[in-house]
């Protein structure tokens, strides 16, 4: 069975800081791409950056130069730094993965979510 944990959640000013990490686990043959989405509150969940395995990257609009992502292949992990965080940036952040795992053939999988609010 394979899992995605987010973590580095949480309340931040405006202008401030967080840095997410998503942590795969399990039965996990090759990971092609690792992503991260958000969903603010009341909208659709939406694209905000991904990394395939040879590290082309892609953002948001709104968060190129504000955001990085990264990853670490040894430790199955994706980074998300967040750099001057704005009220809009609130939302809940999904972890994605584009998987070969125990069924033979490459799947998406999607953490549990973390909350990320952004409030003077």
């Amino acid at each position: 069975q394979v899992q995605l944990v987010e973590s580095g959640g949480g309340l931040v000013q405006p202008g401030g800081s967080l840095r997410l990490s998503c942590a795969a686990s399990g039965s996990i043959f090759a990971i092609y791409t690792m992503g991260w989405y958000r969903q603010p509150p009341g909208k659709q969940r939406e694209l905000v950056a991904t990394i395939t395995e040879d590290g082309r990257t892609e953002y948001a609009d709104s968060v190129k130069g504000r955001f990085t992502i990264a990853r670490d292949s040894d430790k199955n992990t994706a980074y998300l730094q967040m750099n001057s965080l704005k009220p809009e940036d609130t939302a809940v952040y999904y972890c994605n993965a584009d998987l070969l795992g125990a069924s033979g053939f490459f799947q998406d999988y999607w953490g549990q979510g973390i909350q990320v609010t952004v409030s003077s």
